[in-house]
């Protein structure tokens, strides 16, 4: 059995990078004034609209942290004809998936996640998305993306070769470059609060 581990070498460069990026994010984020925040990544802006189909079930995720803010996009496409899930955890070695989340703008309907991530109830419809919407900690303007190490979108991905993959990002995440591996996968687009990278 081939180990799916990176080399060390990358590995580590990755995880000097992720502090990095983190630490940059947040910085960024904390200048930000709170009324700003809220009016950021509100809707999806018109040329990315092409990757959605109109039918579309769009999975997001529920921000953490300093990742660039969702809630917006999801309320912006359950209002026009997209169905919305969030990634679901059955517990922490459990693989990713996706469930639906019939009511963007009640946060009460989802619960904790074992990574303390809001996501739906068990019993929410299990979905396949046919768009995801995935955080970040770095990405390229080829659309290359440095996740939280996890590999949990870099498996769901995998597996489901025929779902776009769409970055949101703040613009401090830009990197010139990143360690790229056999099977990391380009985002179709990469959309920060001044630009879209289509790629």
């Amino acid at each position: 059995m081939v180990d799916p581990s990176p080399p060390i070498e990358i590995a580590d460069e990755k995880a000097v990078l992720r502090r990095r990026f983190r630490q940059a994010r947040a910085e960024h984020v904390e200048a930000l004034p709170q009324s700003l925040r809220a009016l950021i990544l509100n809707r999806p802006p018109a040329p990315v609209l092409s990757l959605i189909p109109q039918d579309a079930t769009v999975g997001l995720y529920h921000p953490t942290g300093f990742e660039a803010p969702s809630l917006g996009w999801a309320r912006w496409l359950s209002e026009n004809g997209r169905r919305i899930a969030l990634p679901f955890f059955a517990a922490r070695e459990a693989a990713m998936e996706f469930r639906a989340w019939d009511n963007p703008w009640d946060d009460e309907a989802l619960e904790s996640g074992p990574w303390r991530a809001f996501q739906p109830g068990a019993e929410s419809d299990r979905v396949v998305p046919d768009v995801v919407v995935v955080p970040l900690v770095a990405f390229t303007a080829e659309g290359h993306r440095l996740g939280q190490g996890g590999g949990h979108y870099d498996r769901w991905l995998a597996a489901h070769p025929q779902a776009t993959a769409i970055g949101l990002a703040w613009d401090c995440q830009l990197a010139e470059e990143l360690p790229v591996e056999a099977h990391d996968r380009p985002l179709a687009a990469v959309v920060t609060p001044t630009r879209i990278y289509n790629v």
